[in-house]
């Protein structure tokens, strides 16, 4: 039988990790016969560094991290009698906040935003394994934002990120400033606010890259 730290192994020499699973019922979204259903992001410190030096990123074609996680993800599932399932590629869209909840390490941050227990609010899923297997799974931790002071209600200079919502708007405006580049080159100030993010390992060429294709 498979078991989560065999499939632990198997992601480690592509930089990657299991940030949770859940077993699905009719109602998640989950491919017919799924029994287990874990969902994959970077394994840190190192992610960034492994997967710059991929073949995706050297051939000059658009999407080279998704395209990345469509092949190795993909034939780690057919190594694993999985099916590999991605966060785009839709629509259909895939529900990967739903399932990233479900596994009891995400949760919604006081800024709305989604806030993993061992990656804060730098959270990001390359991808999910669905397996026709039951896989014994630990139990969730606690809440990260337990005790914590909430640094990130007041981390954004414009308040765009804040626990009333998120103001998209004034978000892109800012990132239109000066003042907005640290964001563009490090990564939102409001996930790197997080406690848990600070010691989680991202580089900041990752949050830059995702920044700029958030706001070319």
């Amino acid at each position: 039988m498979t078991t989560l730290s065999e499939i632990d192994a198997a992601l480690a020499p592509h930089a990657l990790e299991v940030l949770g699973g859940f077993h699905p019922g009719p109602e998640d979204g989950a491919p017919e016969g799924c029994r287990t259903l874990l969902m994959l992001g970077p394994r840190e410190p190192g992610f960034w560094d492994h997967v710059t030096a991929e073949p995706e990123f050297a051939d000059g074609t658009p999407d080279p991290l998704d395209r990345w996680s469509r092949r190795v993800i993909g034939r780690l599932a057919c190594d694993l009698g999985a099916k590999a399932l991605f966060p785009f590629g839709g629509p259909p869209w895939r529900p990967f906040i739903g399932w990233a909840q479900k596994t009891g390490r995400a949760h919604v941050s006081p800024v709305t935003l989604l806030v993993h227990d061992r990656a804060g609010l730098m959270v990001s899923f390359r991808g999910a394994l669905a397996l026709r297997a039951h896989v014994d799974l630990p139990p969730a931790p606690p809440k990260p934002c337990t005790g914590c002071e909430r640094p990130c209600e007041t981390a954004c200079p414009v308040g765009a990120l804040s626990p009333s919502g998120y103001d998209l708007e004034a978000c892109h405006a800012f990132l239109d400033t000066e003042a907005g580049q640290d964001c563009l080159d490090g990564g939102c100030r409001v996930r790197r606010a997080c406690p848990v993010s600070q010691v989680y390992g991202r580089r900041p060429e990752q949050s830059a890259f995702h920044m700029r294709s958030f706001h070319p």
